[in-house]
């Protein structure tokens, strides 16, 4: 599942680095946790949140059902 979802970071990568941002894969446990850091202007945005569960989330578990949940990590 690791390369599954580092190949749909990729999809959505362009959208955040567009926006000066960028996602960063850390990890994915056997419960279907994605672990990931959000650098550059995500990294301390106010709307990152947002970002994170409404886009990243939203679009991985709809790529590849076994994640459930996605969780950013400093």
């Amino acid at each position: 599942m690791e390369e599954q979802v580092k190949a749909a970071l990729e999809n959505v990568r362009p959208s955040l680095q567009a926006d000066g941002g960028d996602v960063e894969f850390v990890s994915v446990d056997a419960e279907g946790v994605v672990s990931v850091r959000l650098t550059g202007a995500c990294g301390h945005c106010p709307m990152s949140q947002m970002t994170l569960k409404m886009g990243i989330e939203n679009y991985l578990k709809k790529e590849i059902p076994q994640v459930k949940e996605v969780v950013r990590v400093q």
